[in-house]
């Protein structure tokens, strides 16, 4: 079951976002200064480029599931990692995250969970903190993004990771694993982001060609477990990019399990959505 509230929010203007919302950015510069039944075994025959480039569509077929997500990042010695838990809606493109950020990484030692809330061209955030008010929701728009939230929110918009592969190629089949008791074939490639982009679904596109253009580098390794239904359960990207003069790399890991699972998502309502200044 997928429930589903939609509010009004209200557009923010130039003002709002003077200082762009980069919650991976800012956690790596902080910390510089401081289960479900089994399907039948993968079918790992034939080509494995097309097998893995129609991995998001067999996710849509699924429906939704459960998620989990890692986001491990190092610059310059330093390295801190961001988890998240939460369901995914893979047809409305729609999902909820809790977000967990690593102890001092900001300065602190304990953080509130950031709930999160991807949409298709919006992600949403509460308990931000860095001014954000603690009732108030700040709206990030994902297609302004340099890299169209792949890394942004501290965790990978489920539908986007998988969407990237679309843009698959060299890919090779690496074998058979076990992964949480179910047998998957393991297959490791690069995505062409803008290929990716080109051919993503509707809703996902206008985020990837964001992120095309906001990568040093168009290509992205990856791992990709897939099921006996060639439904995504486990990708792992190896991103890069510039922060403040630094190159920070970046593995995101997304697990997907407990298809079928129910998803609530409520967009806030617009008087709820902070509109002031967003410290880094």
């Amino acid at each position: 079951m997928v429930v589903q509230r939609y509010g009004r929010p209200r557009g923010h203007g130039s003002g709002a976002w003077t200082v762009t919302v980069v919650l991976v950015g800012s956690l790596v510069g902080a910390s510089a200064v401081a289960g479900c039944a089994a399907p039948e075994d993968p079918k790992a025959a034939g080509d494995p480029l097309p097998t893995v480039r129609n991995a998001a569509d067999a996710l849509t077929k699924a429906g939704s599931s459960k998620a989990s997500t890692s986001m491990e990042m190092a610059a310059g010695g330093t390295r801190v990692t961001i988890r998240g838990e939460g369901t995914y809606d893979f047809r409305r493109r729609t999902g909820r995250l809790q977000v967990l950020l690593p102890k001092d990484a900001a300065g602190a030692d304990e953080h509130r969970p950031i709930t999160e809330l991807l949409t298709p061209g919006a992600l949403y955030m509460k308990n931000r903190g860095a001014g954000v008010p603690a009732d108030k929701w700040v709206r990030v728009d994902t297609t302004a993004l340099d890299d169209g939230n792949l890394v942004t929110g501290g965790a990978t918009d489920p539908a986007a990771a998988a969407e990237l592969l679309r843009g698959a190629r060299q890919v090779t089949y690496v074998g058979e694993v076990e992964l949480a008791g179910v047998r998957v074939a393991h297959y490791r490639g690069v995505a062409d982001i803008a290929e990716a982009a080109r051919v993503a679904s509707p809703q996902v596109r206008g985020a990837l060609a964001a992120a095309a253009k906001g990568f040093a580098k168009d290509t992205v390794p990856f791992d990709a477990y897939l099921d006996g239904d060639g439904r995504l359960r486990k990708v792992r990207h190896q991103f890069s990019f510039s922060n403040q003069g630094r190159t920070v790399a970046v593995a995101s890991t997304t697990l997907l399990y407990g298809f079928g699972a129910a998803v609530e998502v409520t967009l806030p309502d617009r008087r709820d959505i902070y509109a002031g200044k967003i410290k880094a």
